[in-house]
């Protein structure tokens, strides 16, 4: 049985037949329609644009060596997906929640951090490395920034500046896109010891604590939603060093069958319960966004999109098949086995699809924006690229 479309998606199709027909261009107005002002961003430190390094500053070079020749925040050498978005979109670089003072906000705000899971942690950042900013707090922020915006606006009447902060219109929030790429964390967070069926317990409640969030944000007047599934972990090199795992489980590009399989069947829960979602939910758009089966192509075959190295870390300590190593992380310089060693990056970041063993590369981000742009991985359909003008992201 097919699912019931919104009506603002209904819509979009009718602008795109009415084009065909009259064979003329896509009428303005639809264009128009399916322009979004602002995102707003929830995730880890796939999407951070700075937000943890506001909150605990001590970023080091290289990363940000590639775009911004400097430290900017971002767990890459250049930018990370949501600046992609963002810059297709015609949009200016999210400014992360956490860094308050001087930021502009009027196109969105980014409520990522490093380290972030869905799951609310059990323990502190320092004792377990997880991030105090779990999406359930990450949406507490949303809510207080609305807050802030619709108090502004009236005490100010309609001027959006709050100090040195710039805040957008009060009617932002229905008209804004609302991006989520976070889950990675609480997947891999403890895989090593509990193993995958150990991890499987708890997926049901990361699935819907995400559904759940988008139903919250609705009732706040959200009404798109892009969630960004899981990545490919066991083509990651940081993984494929640190999990336990048999020769017999490397396929013939050098990923681990048996973690793939299981960020599958995880990615597939996600899908069944945005499905859901989107029933309940019959005027928003609910999208599904197969980042996946993008990465997945880069990783497996990095030669056909202008890459070199998929399985290979360019910042890391160690060489050989993965330089990766988990005592002597990107950027870091520590004692091992009596000898300081210092964990550097390569030359040509852009040959690689990952930056450091667990996040992608300015290139490899760059190419996930563009397949996303193209429309193929949405579920359901959702025909951005027939609607809205997407700028070159360079």
């Amino acid at each position: 049985m097919k699912e019931a479309m919104s009506n603002k998606v209904w819509g979009l199709y009718m602008c795109v037949f009415l084009a065909v027909l009259t064979a003329t261009a896509v009428p303005a107005g639809c264009v128009a329609n399916c322009s979004f002002p602002a995102i707003f961003n929830f995730g880890d430190s796939n999407t951070d644009t700075g937000g943890f390094w506001a909150a605990f500053p001590a970023q080091r070079p290289p990363h940000g060596m590639t775009f911004f020749k400097k430290p900017v925040g971002r767990a890459t050498d250049g930018r990370v997906i949501v600046d992609f978005l963002a810059q297709g979109l015609g949009l200016a670089f999210l400014s992360p929640y956490l860094k308050s003072i001087g930021s502009d906000y009027r196109n969105g705000v980014n409520f990522a951090t490093l380290a972030s899971t869905v799951r609310l942690p059990h323990s502190s950042l320092f004792d377990t490395g997880v991030s105090p900013f779990s999406l359930a707090i990450q949406f507490n922020q949303f809510k207080q920034f609305k807050v802030m915006v619709d108090e502004q606006e009236q005490e100010q009447h309609h001027s959006y500046n709050h100090g040195n902060t710039k805040l957008p219109p009060k009617n932002i929030f229905g008209k804004a896109l609302y991006t989520f790429y976070i889950g990675q964390n609480d997947f891999t967070g403890n895989l090593a010891s509990l193993g995958i069926n150990g991890v499987k317990q708890f997926l049901p409640e990361v699935v819907g604590q995400i559904a759940s969030t988008i139903k919250d944000i609705y009732t706040l007047g959200g009404r798109t939603f892009f969630i960004l599934n899981l990545a490919p972990i066991g083509c990651y090199p940081a993984f494929l060093v640190e999990l336990p795992h048999n020769n017999s489980d490397i396929d013939q590009f050098g990923c681990m069958k048996s973690y793939n399989n299981a960020v599958v069947d995880y990615n597939n829960m996600l899908k069944d319960a945005l499905r859901q979602t989107r029933q309940d939910l019959k005027d928003a758009n609910v999208v599904y966004v197969d980042t996946h089966s993008i990465l997945l192509e880069l990783f497996q075959h990095p030669t056909s999109h202008g890459l070199k190295y998929g399985t290979k870390a360019c910042c890391g300590y160690g060489g050989g098949d993965y330089n990766f190593n988990k005592e002597v992380f990107c950027g870091n310089t520590k004692v091992v086995n009596g000898q300081t060693v210092s964990a550097g990056a390569c030359e040509d970041p852009y040959n690689y699809v990952s930056w450091d063993g667990i996040h992608a590369t300015d290139a490899a981000n760059k190419l996930t924006a563009k397949a996303i742009f193209n429309g193929s991985y949405f579920d359901p359909p959702f025909p951005l690229h027939h609607f809205c003008h997407i700028h070159p992201i360079g």
